[in-house]
Formats: C-alpha cells, structure tokens, sequence
C-alpha cells in the first residue's frame, strides 16, 4: 500500500479530507510535538482508524505533506506518484 493509500482511507475511515481532519487535530492540540500513541488513539477512539493509518496521519501531522521518494516512480505496491502527498481529499485529483 503507499503512503498515499493509507491517507486515503484515514478520509473514508473519518469521512474528512486529510487536510480538514489535520485542522480538527489542531483544534484538540495535537501538533508536531505531540506523542503518536495520543494521536493513534483520538483516531481510533473517534473514528475507528487503526494503528498503521493512524501513524501514517501521524507523520503527516508532525512532517507536514512531504516524503521520502524511496518508492516513487517505483514498481509495486509500496510505489508513491509523488514525494508530496496529496490532501485535498479523493474527489479532487
């Protein structure tokens, strides 16, 4: 699965674009130097996300859209279209 594939189903999980539920992490106080397990579990407690998605969102949370392009423009499952991640939601690519 890619990175962008796990991002992908913390929005139909909690039924949010990325960067809307990014806003409602904000408003609870999570930031960047907040501890992942406190994240993984407001997910899960909130909206059912489990543990590899949630650190996925996590990542996103503490790094910001950005990653490593080890897998992009690979082959496989793990391939990534893109070192920057999209999160203006499905419906708008």
């Amino acid at each position: 699965m890619s990175f962008q594939a796990y991002i992908d189903a913390v929005e139909t999980k909690s039924g949010m674009i990325p960067s809307a539920l990014l806003e409602v992490a904000r408003q609870r106080g999570f930031n960047e130097t907040s501890k992942a397990g406190d994240v993984a579990a407001w997910l899960k407690d909130d909206y059912g996300i489990g543990r590899g998605h949630a650190m996925a969102f996590f990542h996103v949370l503490k790094n910001g859209p950005e990653i490593g392009d080890k897998h992009v423009g690979s082959e496989g499952v793990h391939r990534d279209e893109s070192a920057v991640l999209r999160l203006d939601g499905k419906a708008n690519r």
